[in-house]
């Protein structure tokens, strides 16, 4: 490894590693989503598993680059438009994702999530591996054409997607909780993933929108709901130190 030695290839694999994690952030708020359907013993597991799917398909994209590169070849002509194999990926990997983000805020305000617990335990941790292996190639497809754009060592990209890959199994545990404690926070992030979802499809129809206007828009309102949460919780020590004072 050659590349030890350049102090340009170390900051190309740190700023590499910086935009894996950020790009995998999606895809933490999503296996979080999916996990917080399973019986609390089994979702360590299945977020460390769902994890691995995503890095084991990212190097393996990475290892058939030739084969990767082919699929921006045009496939067929649909109204005007070139499709590729790339965009029939991603339109059907934000298809997925906008019926996916719908189907759980339907569950979660018509209540159904409850009356169909049993039945998600029986389907549970099988169904729920598949979904984030489906939704992991779409994003590990992302991940891979960026590293390509902006490293040409391998064995850098590959340190990149294990490195970003070890740190968000750290960071995947406390924020499925942080989701499962706050309603609230679940919420925004299916629509979070509806966003994804329509930028998706939108690029893989040739409309692609800058990334950093979907980052913008998600740390904005992340930082709007958590100055509510604070505020909530002021508000509910505030009634119960007044109940705990006497008159």
């Amino acid at each position: 490894m050659e590349w030890l030695s350049d102090p340009q290839a170390w900051i190309a694999l740190f700023t590499l590693t910086a935009l894996e994690i950020v790009l995998g952030v999606d895809n933490i708020i999503f296996i979080s989503i999916l996990v917080g359907r399973l019986p609390e013993a089994q979702r360590a597991r299945a977020r460390t598993l769902g994890l691995a799917f995503a890095m084991f398909t990212r190097i393996a994209l990475l290892l058939s680059l030739a084969w990767v590169m082919t699929l921006t070849a045009p496939l067929f002509f649909f109204i005007g438009k070139e499709i590729s194999g790339r965009d029939l990926i991603l339109i059907g990997g934000g298809l997925f994702l906008l019926w996916k983000s719908v189907h759980e805020i339907h569950n979660s305000l018509e209540g159904e999530a409850d009356e169909h617990a049993a039945a998600a335990v029986r389907a549970g941790f099988a169904a729920v591996i598949l979904q984030i292996a489906i939704i992991d190639i779409v994003f590990s497809l992302d991940s891979v054409i960026t590293a390509v754009g902006m490293v040409e060592q391998v064995s850098i990209m590959v340190i990149a997607i294990v490195a970003a890959v070890v740190v968000m199994m750290f960071a995947a545990g406390p924020i499925g909780e942080f989701v499962d404690r706050h309603p609230t926070v679940k919420m925004l992030a299916l629509s979070f993933l509806i966003l994804v979802g329509m930028a998706l499809v939108a690029e893989g129809w040739g409309y692609p929108i800058p990334k950093g206007y979907i980052y913008f828009a998600m740390a904005f309102s992340v930082a709007v709901e958590m100055l509510n949460i604070r505020m909530r919780a002021r508000r509910r020590d505030a009634v119960k130190l007044r109940k705990h004072t006497p008159a």
